[in-house]
C-alpha cells in the first residue's frame, strides 16, 4: 500500500486532496481511497453506510468538494451518462477495473476540462493499480484507450505463451510484480505454482511474477 500511495506520480497525493471512500473495504480500490488522502495530509470523506444511488453519489461529491474520485468503469460511463454535472469540481478522476469506454472518455475530455482524467489498471493480486495513463485531451475516436506505463516499484512484462518477451504490436500475456506484489492465494499452493513464477528477467533477486492472464501489446512508443 505504501509503493500505491506514497511518492508516486500517477496520481497527485496532497494535503489539498479530498478522496470519497466509495469502495468497500473488501474491494482493493479502498487501499488507494483511504491511505491515499490519510497518509499525505488530504481528507477522507465516508459515505453513508447504504449503497449509494448515482444521485447521492453526486451529492456526496458536491457536498464535501470531493477532489479525487475512482469509479469503476461501468459506474464512470453512468455518471459521465446521466450525472456529468455532478463531477465538474474534481481535479482527478480515477477509472478502471475494465476496458474504457471510448465515448465516455471522450465526453468526459469535452465536459471536464479542470479533471485529470486517469485510466487506472491492475489486477486485485498487485493491490490496485498496476499500470496507469494519465489521457492526453485529443481524439480517441477509432483507439482504444492505453493503460500506460507502470506505476511505481511495479514491475510489468509482456510475454508469449514461452515466457519471450514480445516485440511491439504483438500481443501477449501481462506478468505483474514488484512491491504491491500479493503473498499467494490461502489454502491454494497448486494455484500459487501456477499464477506466481520466478522472474525470468532478472539476474537479481526480485522476487515473483504474477501471471494476470490479461493480453496486453506495446505500442510503437
Amino acid at each position: 500500500i505504501l509503493r500505491l500511495v506514497k511518492e508516486t506520480d500517477f496520481v497527485e497525493l496532497s494535503e489539498r486532496e479530498v478522496f470519497l471512500q466509495y469502495a468497500p473495504v473488501s474491494f482493493d480500490a479502498s487501499t488507494l481511497e483511504i491511505w491515499g488522502p490519510l497518509l499525505n495530509g488530504g481528507t477522507l470523506v465516508i459515505p453513508p453506510p447504504q449503497a449509494l444511488s448515482l444521485d447521492q453519489l453526486g451529492e456526496q461529491i458536491r457536498k464535501h468538494g470531493v477532489t479525487t474520485l475512482w469509479l469503476t468503469s461501468g459506474l464512470f460511463n453512468l455518471m459521465i451518462d446521466e450525472r456529468i454535472d455532478d463531477l465538474q469540481g474534481l481535479r482527478q478522476l480515477l477509472a478502471g477495473g475494465d476496458v474504457l469506454s471510448v465515448h465516455h472518455v471522450q465526453k468526459a475530455l469535452d465536459s471536464l476540462p479542470d479533471t485529470r482524467l486517469i485510466n487506472g489498471y491492475g489486477p486485485t493480486e498487485n493491490t490496485t493499480f498496476t499500470c496507469c495513463f494519465t489521457i492526453p485531451r485529443q481524439d480517441w475516436q477509432g483507439r482504444s484507450i492505453p493503460i500506460g506505463r507502470p506505476i511505481d516499484n511495479t514491475l510489468v512484462y509482456i510475454v508469449d505463451d514461452s515466457l519471450r518477451l514480445t516485440p511491439p504490436g504483438v500481443p501477449g500475456e501481462i506478468l505483474a510484480g514488484g512491491d504491491g506484489l500479493f503473498l499467494g492465494y490461502r489454502n491454494q499452493p497448486q494455484l500459487n505454482r501456477e499464477k506466481l513464477i520466478p522472474n525470468p528477467f532478472s539476474n537479481e533477486d526480485e522476487g515473483l511474477l504474477y501471471r494476470t492472464g490479461d493480453l496486453g501489446r506495446y505500442l510503437e512508443d
